[in-house]
Parts: C-alpha cells; sequence; structure tokens
C-alpha cells in the first residue's frame, strides 16, 4: 500500500528554525495524551470485496474486537446491522468505483451488542499491483462533538473578548493573538503571527516582560495582575496602562507548548489613581507647609521655608521675590492692580546654579514676569518656555541664555498676598522634571503662596516693630558716658536676634555729688516696644531719684512705686553708689543677678548680697549693703542674657563667668567685655545684654 507523500515534517519546536523544516529533521516521539490520543481513531483497510485486511490497535477500542477477530472478515456483515448493510454497500461501491471521500456519521454494531454512533472519514487507496483498497477512520461521534464545541468556544470567547489574548510558542513567537490585543497594541494581527516579542512590541520596555514570560514557563506558577506602562503606536503621544497576566500552555501529556498572556486596558483607573496620588500628594505639601513654613519670625528664614517645601516636589527651582518697599516701609505695600514698586529682593533658588545677587535688591523690568504678577496680583502659566519668553522671565543679573542653559521649559509665577496687600511673588521653573505645568500645580502654589504670605507678612510686621522697639531702646540707653572721678567704665549692650523680640535690658552711669557715680542695670521682664518703653520710664524714674541723693534701697522703693500702672511692671534692677574717697561701694539688689568683685590681688567673687525681690511686687523692703572696692578692683555688672542659656544650668553659667574674668587681671575693660560676650552670649540670641565693668583707680586720680 502506497501513500502519495511519506516524508517526515517536524514540526515547529521554537528553536527559531520555523515550521516546515524536512532537512535532517529531528524526530521525536510524543508522549500519550496528545489530541490524537483523546480522539482514539480507529483506522480498519477494506479490500475491493470489502473483507477487512488491516485493523489498528484503537479499532478494538472503538469496535470492541481484536485483530484476530476482524481480519478476513467482511466488514459489513462484522459491524453493520442487516438494515443498514444495504446503505453501507452501496456507499463502499461508490467510494471505490468513483474514487471520492465520504464522511459522516454511522451506527455501528459493538461487539457487546450495543450500536454506538461513529465519525466516519472514508477514501479509497490504491495499492503498487494496482489494486483497490478503503480506508475508513473512525471515532467516537461524542468525543468528536465534545472536542469541536471546545474548540469553538475558545475560538469564539478568544475573537470575541474584549481582553487581549495572544499565545506565544516557546521562543516568545506569536502563534496568535485576538482582535481586541491587535486593537490594543495598534499593530495589526497578521504583523503579530511569527515574529518575536521583542521585534513586535519594541516600543515597550520588553526585557522585564520577556523574563517574567520565561520565569512562567520555567515554573508553571502563573504571574497575575502585572501592570505595564507604556505608548502605543496607536496614540504615540499619552501613556496607557495595563494589567498583564501570564499563563504556562500543556499539552494533555504535559510538553510545554508555550505561554498565554491576556491583556485587560486600565488607563483610566491607572490615571485614576496617577491623579489621587498627586491629590494626596498636594494635600500632603498643604499640611506640611502648615508646619514647615513659618517656624520663625525671620523673613528670609520664611521664605526659605517656602522654597525647600516645593523644589522638588512640585518644581525643580524655586525663588521667594519680596517687594523691598515691604522690609523698608510700614504701610501696606500695595494692593492688585496698583503699581508696587518693582525692586525686589531674591531670597531662595534650589536645584540651579546659584542666581546672581542672590538676597540682594534687583531690578525687575515692567515686562518681566514676575512684575506684572505683583502688580496684577494675579498668577501667570507658561506651560511650555519659548525662546521668547526667557528674557522675560530672568531674574536680576540673570541674562536669557543662562535660563536657556537651566533647560527651563515650564514656568509658573503666583503673587504673594496677604490681607489684601501684594508681598511678592513666588516664582516656579521646570527643567528636569520633563512634566509641564498644570492647572492643578497653579492651584496648589497659590494656595502655598497665600499661606507662606500670611507668615511673611506676620514676619515683616514682626521685623518693623522688632526694629522700632531696637531703635527706641537704643535712644533710651545712656550715650557713651564720660570720665568719672575715680573710675574706668566699659560697657556693651547686644539685642536679642532678629527671631526674637527685643526685650527691656539697660544700663546707667549717673554723675553724683561728692565725686560719687551711680551704677545701674536692670531687665524688664518682657519684650518688644512695650517693654522696652517701660524700660525707657524706669530709667528716667531711677535718673530723677538719684539727684535726692537717697540711700540706694530707698532709691528702689520709690522707683517700685512708680511702677504702678505699668503695663509691664515687673523689673530686675540693681543699683550702686561708688564713692571714690571711701573706697566702697552701697549696692541695693531688687531680684538682680548678683555683681561680680574682681580684687586687684585675688579671684572674681560673686558678692553675697540680699538680692531682694523684683520691681513691681511691692510690700518687700530692700536692704542697702557696703561692699569695699580698693584700686585696680573692678566690679561687673550684667543682665541675664549674658548667663542664662537654655541647657544650662545657671551655676555653670556663673563659673564659667568667674572663670573668663580670672584669666584676664591685667586686660583692658573694652577687651574683656568682648572677650567675656564673645564666650559667654547665646549664639541663638534669645535674649539682650547689658554689660557694665567699672575699675576703681587711685585716689589721687579721684
Amino acid at each position: 500500500m502506497n501513500t502519495t507523500d511519506t516524508r517526515h515534517t517536524a514540526p515547529d519546536d521554537g528553536d527559531g528554525d520555523g515550521p516546515g523544516r524536512t532537512d535532517d529533521a529531528e524526530v521525536a516521539p510524543a508522549a500519550p495524551g496528545g489530541l490524537l490520543d483523546v480522539l482514539n481513531v480507529a483506522a480498519v483497510v477494506l479490500d475491493a470485496r470489502g473483507r477487512i485486511v488491516l485493523w489498528s490497535p484503537q479499532a478494538r477500542d472503538v469496535f470492541g474486537y481484536t485483530a484476530e477477530e476482524a481480519l478476513g472478515r467482511f466488514a459489513a456483515r462484522l459491524l453493520v446491522h442487516e438494515s443498514d448493510r444495504d446503505v453501507v454497500v452501496e456507499l463502499f461501491e461508490q467510494v471505490m468505483r468513483e474514487g471520492l471521500s465520504w464522511a459522516g456519521v454511522f451506527p455501528v454494531r459493538h461487539k457487546d451488542g450495543s450500536t454506538r454512533l461513529l465519525e466516519f472519514r472514508n477514501m479509497r487507496l490504491r495499492g503498487e499491483s494496482g489494486d483497490l483498497y478503503a480506508l475508513g477512520l473512525a471515532t467516537e461521534q461524542s468525543t468528536l462533538r465534545r472536542v469541536e464545541r471546545d474548540l469553538a468556544l475558545s475560538t469564539r470567547l478568544i475573537a470575541q473578548s474584549p481582553i487581549g489574548l495572544a499565545v506565544l510558542d516557546t521562543g516568545l513567537r506569536f502563534v496568535t493573538i485576538n482582535p481586541a490585543l491587535a486593537r490594543i497594541s495598534g499593530i495589526p494581527a497578521a504583523e503579530h503571527t511569527g515574529r518575536p516579542l521583542r521585534e513586535t512590541l519594541s516600543f515597550l520596555d520588553v526585557a522585564p516582560i520577556e523574563s517574567a514570560m520565561r520565569e512562567v514557563m520555567k515554573t508553571g506558577a502563573p504571574l497575575v495582575d502585572r501592570h505595564v506602562v507604556g505608548r502605543t503606536p496607536a496614540d504615540p503621544d499619552h501613556d496607557h496602562a495595563w494589567s498583564v497576566s501570564y499563563y504556562r500552555l500543556e499539552a494533555g501529556n504535559g510538553r510545554v507548548l508555550g505561554i498565554a498572556l491576556s491583556v485587560v486596558d486600565i488607563t483610566d483607573r491607572h490615571h485614576a489613581a496617577t491623579e489621587a496620588a498627586h491629590a494626596r500628594q498636594r494635600l500632603a505639601m498643604i499640611a506640611d507647609a502648615s508646619v514647615r513654613v513659618g517656624t520663625t519670625l525671620d523673613l528670609e528664614q520664611t521664605a526659605r521655608e517656602l522654597a525647600g517645601l516645593v523644589v522638588p516636589q512640585l518644581a525643580d527651582a524655586a525663588a521667594v521675590d519680596v517687594l523691598d518697599t515691604a522690609l523698608r516701609t510700614s504701610g501696606a505695600p500695595g494692593a492688585p492692580g496698583s503699581s508696587p514698586a518693582v525692586r525686589r529682593r531674591l531670597f531662595r533658588s534650589l536645584a540651579e546654579a546659584p542666581v546672581p545677587g542672590s538676597g540682594a535688591p534687583y531690578e525687575a523690568g515692567d515686562d518681566s514676569l514676575p512684575a506684572r504678577c505683583v502688580a496684577t496680583g494675579l498668577p501667570i502659566l507658561l506651560s511650555r518656555v519659548t525662546g521668547d519668553d526667557l528674557p522675560r522671565i530672568a531674574r536680576g543679573g540673570e541674562d536669557a541664555d543662562a535660563a536657556a542653559r537651566a533647560g527651563v521649559h515650564s514656568y509658573l509665577v503666583v503673587p504673594l498676598i496677604a490681607r489684601g496687600s501684594v508681598l511678592g511673588a513666588l516664582a516656579l521653573r521646570r527643567t528636569s522634571n520633563p512634566v509641564p505645568f498644570d492647572e492643578d500645580d497653579l492651584v496648589l502654589a497659590r494656595e502655598l503662596a497665600g499661606r507662606a504670605a500670611v507668615s511673611i507678612d506676620n514676619a515683616r510686621w514682626y521685623q518693623l516693630e522688632h526694629d522700632t522697639a531696637l531703635t527706641l531702646q537704643r535712644s533710651l540707653l545712656p550715650h557713651t558716658p564720660g570720665p568719672r572721678p575715680g573710675l574706668e567704665l566699659a560697657h556693651r549692650y547686644q539685642p536679642a536676634g532678629a527671631a526674637v523680640e527685643v526685650g527691656g535690658d539697660w544700663f546707667d552711669v549717673i554723675p553724683l555729688a561728692g565725686d560719687r557715680t551711680a551704677l545701674v542695670v536692670g531687665d524688664v521682664m518682657g519684650s518688644g516696644i512695650t517693654a522696652a518703653a517701660t524700660m525707657g520710664q524706669l530709667r528716667n524714674t531711677t535718673r530723677a531719684l538719684a539727684d535726692l541723693d537717697l540711700d540706694p534701697a530707698e532709691i528702689l522703693r520709690h522707683v517700685d512705686r512708680s511702677t504702678t500702672g505699668l503695663e509691664q511692671s515687673t523689673a530686675t534692677c540693681l543699683y550702686a553708689v561708688y564713692d571714690p574717697h571711701r573706697a566702697e561701694c552701697r549696692v541695693s539688689n531688687a531680684g538682680h543677678m548678683p555683681p561680680v568683685r574682681v580684687p586687684a590681688d585675688g579671684p572674681p567673687e560673686l558678692l553675697d548680697l540680699p538680692s531682694g525681690v523684683p520691681l513691681g511686687v511691692g510690700g518687700v523692703p530692700f536692704h542697702t549693703s557696703t561692699v569695699a572696692l580698693r584700686p585696680e578692683d573692678r566690679l561687673v555688672l550684667y543682665t541675664d542674657g549674658l548667663v542664662e542659656v537654655r541647657g544650662e544650668s545657671l551655676d555653670t553659667r556663673l563659673d564659667q563667668l568667674l572663670g573668663l574674668l580670672a584669666e584676664a587681671p591685667g586686660h583692658s575693660l573694652d577687651r574683656t567685655c568682648d572677650e567675656v560676650l564673645t564666650a559667654m552670649r547665646d549664639p541663638e540670641g534669645h535674649d539682650d545684654v547689658a554689660l557694665l565693668i567699672a575699675r576703681a583707680l587711685p585716689a589721687d586720680a579721684a
């Protein structure tokens, strides 16, 4: 028996040679469980008279007869009921006579007596001698219909599914894809088939996808809901997101056929999640602004905190420009729509090279975008910066070429408005971040600028009050005192830091009759203009009472009574009267720090005097003590700002002061003042400091 083609054709095994390779093909046996095994196709060959001459092993399963029982017998008598024999004989003669194939369902008698419907394929064969034979292939109709239904269902599901589906062979070449995946990728299905994944999906980052697929083929464990983001040829200008799952495909015998993947477009969900994340980030920035911006009443620090908040979350560079008029005047800088001065001060720039003139005033042209923003009180958004825009966004001392070299591609400037006044502007740039500013960024920037503007305005008003209080206090302090009989004097006054309100510390040197001199130091409890004004009233009262030549304790008693009605009426004060002819000091203390006496021939010592109570407490008498002050002895008077520092005990600080004074017996008084302030002064300047040092001179000098 001969067939028309007896060559073996090896299937595509995923080695890259492709299907249909016949030269030197390796013939590999298939393990049981393949599709042919599922169908269990029986093969039967009849000679020209209808006798069985070939009987396959599967024929025994289908018909129930062994080869010994079937070979040589007439098939019609063995397998067909008498009522159907005429039909079978006619079909057989038709196939043998005309050479036509016949396919269909026919009832067959099984060896056990039952009747079974089998699906037949019959065809005529011609042998080497010219003899004719009939080949019949048969399988049970129920099995075939089940396979057909499964195949049809799979085909229709794949074709009509809204989910993208594809099958790849073990070499990760596309075998088939459904229309949904073709629409998702923007590439026709025909251009996928037979092509490698890396070549077909070159617009994506394919390496991790291939790695995931190979892992699934190796382990058999599926990977589900892996997110992939990219841009397709169908929509190259927008990002899309997909949920991708991978499954290993196996034959019934366990042989790995390849991999199946499903793709669900989740772009809308991805965009919604991205927007939600951005919204959370914006809310977090607004919450951070409440904590991180305005931590001090220092205007420059507030501006730096604002710029540090928006970089790099909102912008790659930020600058806070404050109107120079807002820093120099006590009135409102200007309302939106007015024409405020364009002279401004730049406080902060991040993620760029240092801006020329940073921290110094500069002129902004009328056509610059920050100047227009300040003049109108309205924000300006440039999603895409062009060459014509660069000169309008360049800052003081910066040219357009510098902005271009920095790579500025998007720009946003919003006004700093507080209590109806425009204080300046917040300018934002994007250079490395490729996404341009949008309306959401504008809303966020305005919110942050509004919150920061209130803090900047508070700092501005505080600075004005601080400067006013400092001016008032300096005007109330004595000028450099002239020479006094029998005394050499040196003094220092240092106000609190810019971030702290001015206090009410003072010192005074008052000439008295008989070559005597009154030495006074005091400290009003509190700060600001009120404390400075109270200090001035107490100083003037003390000077007026000093002319009455009263005992120091009496002076403090009258000053204490004068505090009635003062807004900040509590103060400490030390009043000492030095008589060069007696070489002694008469001292009274109202709750003040103890003075230090530095003998010419001994170590410094804190004078153990009755401390009394502060002025303004009332009802407690003051005491006067006499302290010897011989030639070359020094008397050091000071306020608590010199020795009180957070985190250190007062005793430790006083010991440090005594040590410094012991190391400078031969130094001038001015040098001693400077050395003591340098070593003892709180670096953060939390309080004012007044320091007065007097040295007794020999009797002939008096």
